[in-house]
């Protein structure tokens, strides 16, 4: 997601064909070494007992025919497998195999090395160039689709032309302002719709024989194949893209008071002895949002130290057990979101590094009247005119309180709450507003 724009590269118009991985035809082109390969393939016969040519094949995420069918000769030439028959009917890749007793002793020895049986990783090299590819074919922001992504939500002219211009810059926005007027649920539209509509991820990596895990089921909402992909790649119809990688939403990623500064290096498990990649890999090319800053363990300064070269530079710097560190691109939109005073948070200096900074202030009387009668067609509730002015006057105008973009929300769902247990219809009544106000608003 990082880069400036240039001069040169347009907002619309013609734009650069999307990057799909590539074919792999021999074991090669998966820059891995055949013996890489079998070994992975024998801790996949470890833990199964027997697997069918074609099982073994989709576990390791790689084509049968001119890649795993190579490994599992190998794997037999050397006795650490045999053929226990054949699915009938299938041919050559219904064979059956089963690991051996050598091949138990061997598989052991890996397993006390890594115990990583996934799909097969990519390389690093091939990780880096996905990045940088599909950096060049991100959305940029414009008033048309600025409007499709926030346009359910009530936000001031002067707003959008204030987030427009941050998401396109593609390195860093501080939203900040009282609780409760929207600034996470802003992040997370705008990444869902302005980022992208999709991009490759790889299952895992390999840097020099130790695994990082990419791909979680948390984090990555994977999208099937279209079928046009072979056409739009220039490629032959039906040869099929290297299956390693996986198709996914670019990623918009969560996170509160739980993130460390431990969380956003390379996790090491001493136990199964592979990597779990940290967050801001894991969304590269999508949004990382830090909700709730400066209410995290690692002091304010310090999370902020920690994206000082990332967001200059365009690269991170990860360290793996041994102490190595590599370099790995950052194409990561990070959006910090707070409800406390920025002034309260950091200095002045460090605020700088940030490249836009964005006040979600408190709904107009106008825009809460607005946001009101959406709810009310959201929830259902017949709008009323005279209750809302009922509301705003006894709850917010004699009070003193200030209008927030959530209170609609909230009090609609007191009221509907109420009025169920009561046995009543949902109306904007007196008595039912003044019942979900007491029970919903505390007086400090």
């Amino acid at each position: 997601m990082t880069g400036r724009m240039s001069p040169s590269q347009p907002i619309s118009g013609t734009q650069p064909a999307a990057w799909v991985p590539p074919t792999i035809a021999n074991i090669e082109a998966t820059g891995l070494t055949l013996s890489y390969l079998a070994d992975l393939i024998l801790k996949h016969l470890y833990f199964a007992g027997e697997m069918v040519a074609t099982k073994v094949a989709d576990a390791v995420k790689l084509p049968l025919i001119g890649v795993v069918d190579g490994a599992l000769d190998s794997l037999k030439k050397d006795k650490l497998i045999e053929v226990k028959g054949a699915v009938s009917g299938i041919g050559d890749t219904g064979t059956r195999y089963a690991i051996v007793g050598e091949g138990v002793r061997r598989a052991r020895e890996l397993l006390d090395r890594s115990q990583y049986a996934g799909p097969a990783p990519v390389t690093l090299e091939a990780y880096i160039n996905s990045v940088k590819m599909q950096n060049r074919t991100r959305i940029y922001a414009s008033p048309e689709l600025m409007k499709k992504a926030l346009g359910h939500l009530v936000i001031s002219e002067k707003m959008y032309s204030k987030i427009g211009p941050a998401v396109n810059s593609g390195k860093s926005i501080f939203l900040y302002g009282k609780p409760g007027n929207g600034k996470t649920t802003i992040a997370e539209a705008v990444g869902k719709v302005i980022l992208g509509a999709d991009m490759w991820i790889p299952y895992a990596i390999d840097v020099d024989g130790q695994v990082i895990r990419v791909y979680d089921n948390v984090n990555h909402v994977v999208l099937e194949d279209s079928t046009g992909e072979a056409a739009q790649a220039g490629r032959p119809t039906g040869v099929k893209r290297d299956p390693r990688w996986l198709r996914v939403r670019r990623p918009v990623i969560v996170v509160g008071g739980e993130l460390t500064l431990a969380g956003l290096d390379l996790i090491y498990d001493p136990i199964n002895k592979f990597y779990e990649a940290p967050y801001q890999l894991k969304c590269n090319g999508g949004m990382f949002l830090i909700d709730d800053f400066g209410r995290q363990q690692a002091r304010p300064r310090d999370l902020l130290n920690r994206w000082i070269v990332p967001l200059e530079k365009g690269y991170d710097y990860l360290t793996l057990a041994t102490g190595r560190k590599i370099e790995i691109p950052f194409n990561v939109l990070i959006v910090f979101s707070t409800n406390i005073d920025p002034a309260d948070l950091v200095d002045e200096a460090f605020l700088r590094r940030i490249r836009h900074k964005i006040e979600v202030g408190d709904p107009s009387p106008q825009e809460f009247v607005e946001i009101f009668k959406r709810v009310c067609e959201m929830k259902r509730v017949a709008y009323d005119e005279n209750g809302l002015k009922y509301l705003i006057q006894e709850h917010y105008l004699k009070k003193e309180r200030a209008f927030r973009s959530v209170h609609p929300r909230d009090i609609l769902d007191q009221l509907l709450d109420i009025a169920r247990y009561l046995n009543r219809q949902p109306k904007l009544d007196r008595d039912l507003l003044d019942m979900a106000c007491d029970s919903y608003f505390v007086q400090l």
